[in-house]
C-alpha cells in the first residue's frame, strides 16, 4: 500500500534516460563518436517535492533538466509526466503537455527578447496557448504576475535592457508562471546574480513554490544554494547520478567520494570548526571518451582495480539514501 501510495505521488519520473550528442567527421558526415552528455539516469520527483541537482560544470544537469521537460530528445529511455510517456505524445499532444512544465533559464540577460518590453515577454506564454480573450484580459493578468514576483505593473512597457540582473530573473520567473505550471526546472537560476540578490531571488522561489504547490528541479553547481531551497539532493557526475538522499542526511553524512569532496568545499563559518579540504586531482573527464567502470574513479583517492570493470548502480543503503558506489567499507 506505501509502495502504490508512493508511486502516486510521484509527477515527473526519468527511466534510463539516455542524451547522447553525435559527432560526425569526413564528406559523408558519419558518426565517429557520441558525447555522453547524460547517460542511463534514473529519477523521480513527487508532487510539491523541490529536488536539488548538483554537480561541477560539465556533469550534465542542464542536460537533464531540459531533457525531462522535452526541450531535447531523449536518445534512448523515457521520461514520464504524470504517468503519460512525453516521447510518446504527438506535436499537438505535446504542446497541451508542456502547459504544465516550464523552465527558469540560467542566464536572465540572453533569455529575454531585447525587442519585446516585459508586458510582451510575460504575456506571450498566454498568447501562444491562447489562455487570454481580450487585451484588457492580458494587461491585467501580466500585471498580477509581475506584482507577484515583486515588480511594479508599471514596468510592463519597459525593455530588459533597463534592468538590473536580479530584475531580469523576476522577469523570466513571471514569464514561466504565466500558464500556471506544476513543474518547473530552475536551471542555476541565480549563479549570474550578485550574492545580495541571490537570496533574494531564492526567498522568492521558496514562496511561490509554496503558494502555487510546485514541483521543482532545481540545478545548481552551489551546494550552499542548494541546501536552502531544496527537498532532497541528487548529485550528478559526467552523465550520471552518483548519489541521492534527504537534504540533511546527504548534508551531514555523504556516502559517495565525490559528494564528499563537494561537501568539503563548503564555507564553515565557525573558525574552530574547519573542516579537511578534500581536493580532487585533474579535471572532470570528457564524456566523449568517460572512463570504463566507475566514471569517477580517475579522480577517486579510494578507487581499486574492480572499480574499473564494473559500472555501478545507485543502489539503498538506508532508507532514502542511494548511492552509485561498490564500497561499502570506506566511511
Amino acid at each position: 500500500m506505501q509502495q502504490e501510495q508512493k508511486m502516486s505521488n510521484t509527477l515527473i519520473e526519468a527511466k534510463d534516460v539516455k542524451v547522447w550528442f553525435p559527432v560526425r567527421a569526413g564528406l559523408l558526415r558519419k558518426v565517429v563518436a557520441n558525447v555522453k552528455a547524460v547517460d542511463g539516469v534514473n529519477l523521480s520527483i513527487t508532487k510539491g517535492e523541490v529536488l536539488g541537482l548538483v554537480g561541477e560544470s560539465g556533469s550534465g544537469k542542464t542536460t537533464l533538466g531540459r531533457a525531462m521537460i522535452k526541450l531535447l530528445d531523449c536518445t534512448s529511455g523515457e521520461v514520464k509526466f504524470d504517468d503519460i510517456d512525453l516521447g510518446s505524445l504527438s506535436s499537438g499532444e505535446l504542446r497541451a503537455m508542456k502547459r504544465r512544465m516550464q523552465i527558469i533559464f540560467q542566464d536572465p540577460f540572453s533569455s529575454l527578447n531585447p525587442r519585446q518590453t516585459v508586458g510582451e515577454i510575460v504575456a506571450e506564454p498566454l498568447i501562444v496557448h491562447k489562455l487570454v480573450t481580450s487585451p484588457k484580459q492580458m494587461a491585467d493578468k501580466v500585471g498580477e504576475l509581475l506584482e507577484t514576483v515583486g515588480l511594479s505593473n508599471a514596468y510592463a512597457d519597459r525593455y530588459p535592457h533597463e534592468f538590473s540582473g536580479g530584475q531580469r530573473q523576476r522577469i523570466g520567473i513571471a514569464r514561466a508562471l504565466a500558464i500556471d505550471p506544476e513543474f518547473i526546472v530552475a536551471d542555476e537560476p541565480v549563479s549570474a546574480l550578485d550574492v545580495s540578490i541571490q537570496a533574494q531571488v531564492l526567498n522568492l522561489l521558496d514562496e511561490l513554490r509554496i503558494k502555487f504547490d510546485l514541483t521543482m528541479l532545481f540545478i545548481s553547481h552551489d551546494l550552499a544554494v542548494v541546501q536552502h531551497i531544496a527537498d532532497r539532493v541528487a548529485v550528478m557526475y559526467l552523465g550520471r547520478l552518483v548519489e541521492i538522499s534527504d537534504k540533511m542526511d546527504i548534508y551531514i553524512n555523504p556516502q559517495h567520494p565525490y559528494t564528499r569532496a563537494l561537501m568539503s568545499a563548503l564555507p564553515e563559518p565557525d573558525p574552530e570548526l574547519r573542516k579537511e579540504r578534500i581536493i580532487l586531482s585533474g579535471d572532470i573527464p570528457s564524456p566523449l571518451n568517460p572512463p570504463r567502470g566507475c566514471v569517477f574513479r580517475t579522480r577517486c583517492q579510494y578507487a581499486i582495480k574492480a572499480c574499473s570493470h564494473e559500472t555501478p548502480e545507485l543502489r539503498g543503503i538506508s532508507p532514502g539514501h542511494m548511492k552509485a558506489c561498490i564500497r561499502d567499507d570506506l566511511f
